[in-house]
């Protein structure tokens, strides 16, 4: 018997780095049937990125579509990329706003299913838009009703965002939680080893951060709590995971502070579950805004206690008494009493033991990957009921 021709699906990113939207979606290239769901990547740039040669390698393809910023000629390209390419039944978009212009050409090219993807809760951002930001972002939520056949969301704030405070009324909207590989969490790792790679003592109090170096992750305000530590604990470290264009302001700020030799920049590394469990002793997150940080789910998997803003989604909470919720109007040393604290709290729990809880919850890969994949097949029926009619 025939094998039937897989479903193409072309996932719309602005391109593939190490963020948690990105890595999402690797997770579920990695999972899903790639026999019956063929993934491909529009991305919004020609420089190489993190993931391109694994995605490659799964026998996906990285498309470049330049020029979001000039819609008539994002236009020719896009159209180019769907006339030319596959015969692409899905449109995804993670792209936040800018999937109404998405959609609205991937609707006008004859896609039958265009689906919204909002990963972010933007609202405090677009509260504060000036008028011509609130009629682009006005017109792109209209176009997002007009042409969106789904619509999903990484949590309810980030559902709000994207669709208004009543999405649940609209039946096209729906949650879908990020789905995690856990796998790495399992591997046995010694702490001196890994401390040593960093140049971290045995003995010292690590905080740990995963995140783009950007204004969304208030790395400022996260290097003022470090400083306060530091004044109590002279063995604190500061161990700083990602990159991106506010790290030499953050360097200064952190040079200015005296903090140098007590901060590792580590940059963007393939191995974070290897160092929440060798060398972090807790995760300091105090976001301005957040959807569901994958980074969130992964420290609970490693047992780590989270020290966040309150911002960040109920949803986050798989472990609650590894979690402390601290308003952002809260002073730095306030927040830094809060990081000592998780020293002597009196929640113990075993990487093994937080592991089979965040498996068996929310976040679980093959349980995303299946609804997922539940949602691609639905495009047959689709496509069938377009045909006949």
């Amino acid at each position: 018997m025939m094998m039937s021709e897989p479903i193409h699906i072309l996932h719309v990113v602005g391109g593939m780095t190490r963020g948690g939207i990105e890595t999402w979606l690797m997770h579920v290239l990695r999972h899903i049937d790639r026999d019956r769901f063929q993934m491909d990547f529009l991305v919004h740039t020609t420089q190489p990125c993190a993931y391109d040669d694994e995605i490659r390698s799964l026998g996906s393809r990285i498309i470049p579509c330049m020029h979001p910023s000039r819609p008539w000629a994002y236009a020719q390209n896009f159209n180019r990329i769907l006339r030319d390419d596959r015969p692409y039944a899905i449109v995804h978009s993670h792209v936040h706003h800018y999937s109404g212009y998405i959609l609205s050409l991937a609707h006008r090219a004859g896609v039958p299913v265009r689906i919204v993807h909002s990963h972010n809760d933007t609202v405090r951002l677009q509260s504060k838009a000036k008028p011509l930001r609130r009629s682009y972002l006005a017109l792109m939520r209209h176009w997002i009703d007009q042409h969106a056949t789904r619509g999903l969301a990484a949590s309810r704030k980030a559902a709000v965002a994207l669709y208004g405070p009543t999405w649940e009324a609209d039946p096209r909207y729906a949650l879908l939680y990020y789905g995690v590989d856990l796998t790495p969490f399992q591997q046995a790792v010694d702490p001196l080893t890994v401390r040593a790679e960093l140049g971290i003592p045995p003995d010292a109090f690590v905080i740990g951060h995963v995140g783009r170096f950007h204004e969304q992750k208030n790395h400022e305000f996260l290097v003022d709590i470090a400083a306060e530590v530091a004044r109590q604990d002279p063995r604190m470290r500061l161990l700083l995971i990602g990159d991106g264009p506010l790290r030499p302001m953050v360097e200064q700020k952190i040079a200015q502070l005296g903090l140098t030799d007590r901060v590792v920049f580590a940059g963007l590394r393939s191995d974070v579950p290897r160092l929440m469990l060798g060398a972090m002793d807790v995760l300091l997150f105090p976001s301005l805004y957040e959807g569901l940080p994958i980074t969130g789910i992964e420290a609970q998997a490693a047992g780590l206690p989270i020290i966040m803003s309150d911002v960040i989604t109920d949803e986050l909470g798989e472990i609650k008494p590894l979690i402390r919720r601290i308003p952002l109007s809260r002073s730095a040393s306030e927040w830094s009493r809060e990081v000592l604290n998780s020293k002597k709290s009196s929640v113990k729990m075993t990487s093994e033991d937080s592991l089979k809880i965040v498996n068996r919850g929310l976040f679980d890969i093959q349980t995303c990957v299946k609804n997922l994949e539940g949602l691609y097949s639905k495009t047959r029926e689709v496509v069938s009921h377009d045909a006949n009619t």
